[in-house]
């Protein structure tokens, strides 16, 4: 009869044990979230961020919004209606089809979707009713 030739190795050897560490050192980090700070405010004080908020309020109004509407029509209709247009005439019409088609499009977009993160604050009224249902809740759990 043959020996056994299989021998069974312990799990975890003194030489594993550093990197069995190190594996379940990075498991902990990468499971365990970090603290994220949410910070309040505006952003920084550059100089150039208040004609920059000024520039895109412009930009996403309701006023926007219905001159694109009319750049997109009148372009449209100068480039299938305007007959032999010169290259640059040519280039000017699909640029200002362009812009008016990306400020309608982030028009559409923010009407669907929203702006961003919105957090709606909570009224007193509000508060109230759901300290009201708070309460509620625990007695009829006693």
């Amino acid at each position: 009869m043959e020996p056994n030739r299989f021998v069974p190795q312990p799990l975890c050897t003194s030489a594993a044990l550093p990197y069995l560490l190190l594996v379940l050192v990075f498991a902990y980090l990468s499971l365990v979230p970090g603290h994220a700070y949410a910070a309040e405010g505006t952003g920084g004080s550059l100089p150039y961020e208040s004609w920059l908020a000024n520039l895109r309020n412009s930009v996403t109004g309701p006023v926007a919004f219905a001159l694109a509407l009319v750049g997109i029509v009148v372009s449209g209709g100068t480039l299938i209606l305007g007959g032999d247009l010169n290259g640059f005439f040519r280039t000017m019409i699909f640029v200002v089809l362009v812009m008016a088609l990306l400020v309608g499009a982030q028009n559409m977009m923010s009407s669907f979707f929203g702006r961003g993160a919105e957090i709606a604050a909570l009224g007193n009224a509000a508060l109230m009713q759901g300290e009201q249902l708070a309460t509620a809740a625990t007695h009829s759990m006693a």
